[in-house]
């Protein structure tokens, strides 16, 4: 099992950056792939980044990419992403997940565990 916590998420305006962190729980952490997803209203829970259990293999969306990067440091358990230049369009719940494969994935239903979320919001 793995237990997952986001953290760092808040109200910020466009143009600014923040940087998410998911502490998760249990020794084995450094053998799972990890992942990045948000959830806007009334949309679906779409890929936003993913790296893989060596940290040696990183994936972005492409709405993202060049503006966010992931991370993660194994003797913490947690896994980062520090976004920047953010826009309105990257408001949403942002949600961390484990992958047991330790690849990474695009697939949300490559994911074994996830996180509850943590709400970013961006204003104009």
């Amino acid at each position: 099992q793995v237990r997952l916590v986001e953290s760092g998420g808040g109200l910020v305006q466009a143009g600014d950056s923040l940087r998410l962190s998911c502490a998760a729980s249990g020794r084995t952490f450094s053998g799972y792939g990890m992942g990045w997803f948000r959830q806007a209203p009334g949309k679906e829970r779409v890929f936003v980044a993913a790296i893989s259990f060596t940290g040696g293999g990183t994936y972005y969306a492409d709405s993202v990419k060049g503006r966010f990067t992931i991370s993660r440091d194994n003797a913490k358990n947690t896994v980062y992403l520090q976004m920047n230049s953010l826009k309105p369009d990257d408001t949403a719940v942002y949600y961390c997940a484990a992958d047991s494969d330790g690849l990474g994935s695009r697939r949300r239903e490559a994911y074994d565990f996830w996180g509850q979320g943590t709400q970013v919001t961006v204003s104009s």
